[in-house]
């Protein structure tokens, strides 16, 4: 019981955290999914553990290709001072899953000639260079390693992509008409954990303090507009202090996730 592995028993844990059913806890069931279903996106858009990192594998067939180079859509702003105005969009995206969240790279796997076989500009820069490293020395073979991936990026940049999670577009700023048919492009992307495959996102600690204090806050707004009704017995409900008390608990749970749970930014200098 104390290690929920499903969503309703996650909703029971914090419920039995907060007094269940010793205490009546006066939130409305839609309330309390909405309030998971909260708890679970900030959990995966913030939490380490709430993402994981994939390479998806996909090939562009000839069909794909043509009706990307071939998709346009036309957008027309009318009564403007020369009439109406059209402009003109390429659909040069791929959709890709819903999970996924960010893409940091496309891998490419060059067949060109200028970077494919033995007599290619690429290898011989490369081999030429590789002749003057001298010794085998460790400082001399970063340096040359460096400079050789640096002229690989100048030969052969990499790939221009935009992604936008809320659409899940993908686009690849690439001439389509010069890739070859049935290319295979490797995506290297972050998905969310599912929970209803990663069960164990459910007895994550930092998620149940998290949910039950959510839970306590509704409960506390639920109940401030009976603030100081008498009840049977003389007991006083006292909405507000148990809203106040939530307030400040969710504030110290979010620090300790900025602080603890959080990937650092990139190129985070202190």
């Amino acid at each position: 019981m104390s290690k929920p592995s499903t969503r309703q028993g996650l909703i029971d844990y914090c419920l039995r955290r907060l007094g269940y059913p010793v205490l009546e806890i006066n939130v409305d069931d839609d309330q309390i999914d909405d309030l998971v279903d909260d708890s679970l996106q900030y959990f995966q858009e913030r939490h380490f553990d709430g993402i994981e990192k994939v390479y998806l594998k996909h090939k562009i067939t000839k069909e794909e290709k043509e009706a990307i180079k071939t998709g346009i859509t036309t957008t027309t702003v009318s009564g403007t001072q020369l009439g109406n105005i059209g402009f003109d969009e390429g659909q040069n995206y791929l959709q890709l899953p819903d999970t996924v969240i960010g893409v940091d790279k496309v891998f490419k796997f060059d067949s060109s000639t200028i970077s494919n076989g033995m007599f290619n500009l690429k290898y011989q820069i490369f081999l030429n260079d590789l002749y003057y490293m001298g010794a085998v020395d460790l400082l001399n073979y970063a340096m040359t390693k460096q400079y050789l991936e640096d002229l690989s990026r100048i030969i052969s940049p990499d790939i221009q992509l935009r992604f936008n999670k809320k659409r899940h577009r993908l686009y690849l700023d690439i001439d389509w008409a010069q890739q070859p048919d049935d290319k295979i492009y490797i995506f290297d992307c972050w998905r969310i954990l599912d929970p209803a495959n990663a069960t164990d996102i459910y007895n994550d600690f930092w998620l149940k303090k998290y949910l039950t204090a959510t839970i306590k806050k509704q409960w506390g707004q639920n109940l401030i507009k009976f603030n100081g009704v008498l009840l049977p017995g003389g007991v006083a409900l006292n909405g507000r202090e148990i809203y106040e008390d939530a307030v400040q608990e969710l504030e110290e749970i979010e620090k300790s996730l900025r602080e603890e749970y959080e990937l650092p930014p990139m190129d985070l200098i202190g």
